[in-house]
């Protein structure tokens, strides 16, 4: 069994910065691609970020230019920095990871979620 773990996310004020961080433990082959998705309140989740495992990004015309996600493949970690933070960032923040398995099938799986509450 894989387990994510979130950390880092709080209460900014607008223009503030945040480090999201998710750590992923367990049993496992290799990790693929690892995403944040974020839930605003009342809303659906939504991508915001991908990272690869040689280091190819993707990014949310939203946060563009704003955010940045890295990962140490060594310590099977994904982070999200984010910075110039805006009141509609405000959201759970929920780290995904596409997980190779011993057996070398393929899994997905899901952190708890952090939320992030940007104030105006």
């Amino acid at each position: 069994q894989v387990q994510l773990v979130e950390s880092g996310g709080g209460l900014v004020q607008a223009g503030g910065s945040l480090r999201l961080s998710c750590a992923a433990s367990g049993s496992f082959a290799s990790i693929k691609t690892m995403n944040w998705y974020r839930q605003p309140p009342g809303s659906q989740r939504d991508l915001v970020a991908s990272i690869t495992t040689d280091g190819t990004t993707k990014y949310a015309d939203s946060v563009k230019g704003r955010f940045t996600i890295s990962r140490d493949n060594a310590k099977n970690t994904v982070h999200l920095q984010m910075n110039s933070l805006k009141p509609e960032d405000t959201a759970v923040y929920y780290c995904y990871a596409n997980v190779v398995a011993l057996s070398m099938y393929t899994f997905q799986y899901w952190g708890q979620g952090t939320q992030v509450t940007v104030s105006s």
